[in-house]
């Protein structure tokens, strides 16, 4: 739903969404990539992050946005865990669907 919020069209959010699922990246920024690296090795050794991967993290997107990633990590990995832990299901339809309004041309 996030990416719908930031404009994406449903096409653009099938395409995105199975690149990432799929560990294509090649059509992503540099930036992109580390954040992706970063948040993947967040999610599944939080403990193994080095001083290294944030250096990474600030290369790309400087200090202040460095911490953005790492907070949007951390947060997304935690709603997803207390989802997981309860067995809360996934909303069925877009919530902000018709919120957006198109941009005139």
């Amino acid at each position: 739903m996030l990416l719908a919020v930031a404009g994406l069209d449903d096409d653009a959010i099938t395409k995105r969404t199975r690149a990432l699922a799929e560990g294509d990246w090649a059509d992503f920024s540099t930036a992109d990539r580390a954040a992706f690296t970063f948040t993947r090795k967040h999610a599944k050794a939080p403990s193994s992050l080095t001083r290294e991967d944030f250096a990474n993290l600030e290369k790309h997107f400087g200090p202040e946005r460095a911490i953005d990633v790492v907070w949007w990590a951390c947060r997304c990995h935690y709603m997803t865990r207390v989802a997981d832990a309860f067995q809360l299901p996934l909303e069925r339809e877009n919530v902000f669907k018709g919120l957006m309004q198109k941009k005139e041309k």
